[in-house]
């Protein structure tokens, strides 16, 4: 029997949970533990200068620089070294698309899916269009939400280039086989960048047993605040040119993080994997081993709960589960017969509910879906800090959900 989430201590460390509201909104951004808070408060209070200067204060951020990539690394099983960090997920992976199209050549293919957020879709297909590069679609099985890896038979080929696929979808929770499409990635020559911006709050992560050459990620979604990182191998950054100011470093990886960097955030994220570090209450060992105890304490926990939601919810007449993953993380996407889903969404937020509607940035699912049009879908999510009694109000709440009658012209 592994560790098991003592979720009454894990609730204990997030201030906000304070407010009543019953927060299954987590795929949208995590609540921020107290540690998290604190830590970037204190480099906030603390004198931080640019790096690169012979004073305290310019060595302080340099500090904080390296701590959050070690933090980064620890959490994927990289090496600091080949850790890029950013204002976010998307931002960096326009950078990242824009430096290794660079070699790209009319003839080449790329293949993405229909999956993915959109971040991790629409700088692939733009820098595709500005190099004459091929676009090839992974599709989605629309009956089960599954993206199966057989397809990438016929997809890849020598001319191929790049793969880009989520590591889990943040709009219906469905974990691909993610080594297996890099794999066949692989065997053509192809990279593959990997979108784990969903999955790194809900499982333990290895970016080589994935086949991810490029790893990407962001903070918020971990209980961090809003700081993106790609995770790499250092050699193969080296390779990479992105655009630049002349004064600006072309050491690596800072030559990928152009303007001043947020250093009191950079603390945060050190603090936010920390805090998942040291959710299984272990205090001994590496903090990547830690990591390993508390993301397996992490899954079965969160697992046993969605199974219950996820359940609930597919027994009711009046609500519709968007495909059924065989694996998947605690996220799901419903409609409701009669109601839009801001309508949905609108309607539990007056019995204290957090949840979203829309697309998600899912865009191409939901389009493939057919439901973008008539408002996209409801998503719940669930996270480390959620309790039984949340997940029993959300089935309530959506049990009890009736169509609201439109007024008629008087």
């Amino acid at each position: 029997m592994g560790v098991r989430l003592d979720v009454a201590r894990v609730r204990g460390l997030f201030p906000a949970l304070a407010d009543g509201y019953v927060h299954v909104d987590g795929p949208a951004g995590a609540l921020l533990p107290e540690d998290v808070a604190r830590a970037v408060g204190h480099a906030l209070r603390m004198p931080v200068a640019e790096r690169g200067g012979v004073f305290a204060a310019s060595a302080r951020a340099e500090g904080l620089v390296s701590g959050a990539r070690s933090a980064v690394a620890d959490l994927v099983g990289g090496v600091a070294g080949g850790v890029v960090l950013g204002p976010s997920m998307t931002a960096l992976t326009y950078t990242m698309a824009r430096a290794i199209a660079k070699s790209w050549r009319p003839g080449d293919e790329i293949v993405v899916s229909r999956l993915d957020h959109d971040a991790n879709i629409r700088p692939w297909v733009q820098a595709a269009a500005e190099r004459g590069v091929e676009v090839r679609w992974a599709e989605v099985d629309i009956e089960t939400g599954e993206l199966p890896a057989w397809q990438y038979d016929d997809l890849l080929s020598r001319r191929t280039r790049l793969v880009a696929l989520t590591a889990a979808s943040s709009a219906i929770g469905t974990c691909p086989e993610v080594a297996e499409i890099a794999n066949r990635a692989h065997a053509v020559g192809a990279m593959v960048y990997v979108d784990a911006a969903h999955a790194a709050p809900h499982m333990y992560l290895d970016r080589t047993a994935l086949g991810a050459d490029f790893l990407a990620l962001s903070a918020s979604k971990w209980g961090g605040p809003h700081v993106g990182a790609v995770v790499a191998d250092p050699q193969l950054l080296a390779h990479l040119h992105p655009d630049k100011l002349l004064p600006a470093s072309d050491k690596v990886p800072e030559r990928f993080e152009g303007g001043g960097a947020p250093y009191e955030l950079y603390a945060g994220v050190s603090a936010a994997v920390d805090h998942l570090a040291g959710l299984s209450g272990e205090v001994s060992g590496s903090r990547r081993d830690r990591l390993r105890t508390s993301m397996a304490a992490v899954a079965h926990y969160e697992g046993e709960l969605f199974g219950w939601l996820d359940q609930a919810l597919r027994a009711m007449r009046h609500v519709q589960v968007i495909g059924r993953p065989e694996r998947t993380t605690p996220t799901l996407a419903f409609r409701v017969d009669g109601m839009r889903p801001r309508q949905v969404a609108a309607e539990l937020n007056r019995q204290g509910i957090c949840v979203w509607d829309g697309d998600a940035y899912a865009r191409e699912l939901f389009d493939a879906l057919g439901v973008t049009e008539s408002g996209g879908a409801v998503r719940v999510g669930l996270l480390h800090y959620n309790s039984p009694e949340e997940v029993g109000l959300v089935i309530d709440a959506v049990a009890a959900l009736r169509p609201r009658p439109v007024p008629g012209p008087r």
